[in-house]
């Protein structure tokens, strides 16, 4: 039985039998003395248990007792791997945020995430320590930009942004209407309704040079709109216009990929030959085209036709780079 069986054993004796002697506790949990010395200190001080030592009745209860109630409830803060990666990764995203919109609240939501994981088996200093997020290829956005863009997102306001479109290393101002931000890839977008484009946009928070809030509404898009041009497509990449893309892996990376979610769509199948062929819908390739790319030889496009020649055209550039 571990510590936080004993915990939840200590506080069904305490409300069952009201009062529980120590010999009880010792045989009813199967640990020494001394453990459960410490197991009732633990709760006391750290969970904040009313457990008293009542003298008349030789044995421990919960101060302040009702007849027929319990007078403390345990809290339910025990974490498996993953509510821990999770309360790991909101820390660090509050962190990241700080000194952004939610500054005043960052300090004390981040004291209580750290303050919940103090209550379980291992001290926050040890679960920091042996479990690490690593941010990878992260684009810090100012808390400059950050605050206006992500206080009009909530308040419904138009924004005025300076734009730098990454391809062209052209600048353009537009007005939005911006309508939710996302966190994808260790980084944040924007989608937003573009009154210059007329359409839905996204836009990657670090490509931001400028912002200033507009006095008027934001333009409301629904989610079903939104999710049917942004959604649709293949990552942070939109568009309502799909293709299928299928691909073809060898056996050997196949048994990594079919485990993959690439996207919420997907259909995948093993061959004769045990390899792992799947399908999913895109709209713009060039995030794909990375994706495909990372696994090398191991991967083959097999349709469209379309991006089976834009893969080639991206191995024969590769190629020509490290020519004699």
């Amino acid at each position: 039985m571990d510590r936080t069986e004993r915990f939840y054993k200590i506080n069904q004796l305490l409300e069952s039998r009201r009062v529980v002697p120590l010999s009880t506790l010792i045989e009813e949990l199967g640990v020494s003395r001394a453990t459960v010395k410490r197991d009732l200190e633990y709760l006391r001080d750290r969970l904040h248990a009313p457990i008293v030592w009542d003298r008349e009745r030789r044995g421990y209860r919960y101060d302040g007792e009702v007849a027929g109630a319990p007078s403390y409830n345990l809290p339910g803060m025990w974490f498996n791997a993953s509510e821990i990666h999770a309360l790991l990764t909101m820390e660090r995203l509050l962190s990241d945020l700080q000194p952004g919109l939610l500054g005043p609240h960052i300090e004390p939501l981040r004291t209580r995430i750290k303050a919940l994981l103090d209550e379980g088996d291992h001290s926050v200093e040890e679960v920091t320590r042996r479990i690490r997020i690593l941010h990878i290829a992260a684009r810090p956005v100012a808390p400059a930009l950050f605050e206006p863009i992500a206080s009009a997102v909530l308040k419904r306001r138009r924004l005025q942004l300076e734009h730098e479109n990454r391809k062209t290393g052209k600048t353009t101002r537009r007005e939005v209407s911006p309508q939710r931000l996302v966190y994808y890839r260790d980084n944040w977008y924007l989608d937003a309704w573009c009154h210059w484009r007329d359409d839905v946009r996204i836009f990657g928070l670090n490509a931001i040079k400028a912002v200033a809030p507009v006095a008027r509404r934001a333009k409301a898009v629904s989610d079903r709109k939104l999710d049917a041009v942004l959604a649709a497509g293949y990552g942070i990449f939109a568009g309502s216009k799909t293709q299928i893309a299928k691909l073809r892996f060898s056996p050997e990376r196949s048994r990594w990929v079919a485990h993959e979610q690439w996207h919420p769509e997907q259909q995948g199948r093993f061959d004769i030959q045990g390899r792992y062929v799947l399908s999913f819908p895109y709209s713009n390739e060039t995030e794909l085209l990375m994706d495909i790319l990372r696994h090398g030889p191991e991967v083959e496009v097999l349709a469209p036709a379309s991006l089976r020649a834009r893969l080639q055209e991206q191995a024969a550039a590769i190629q020509a780079l490290y020519a004699d």
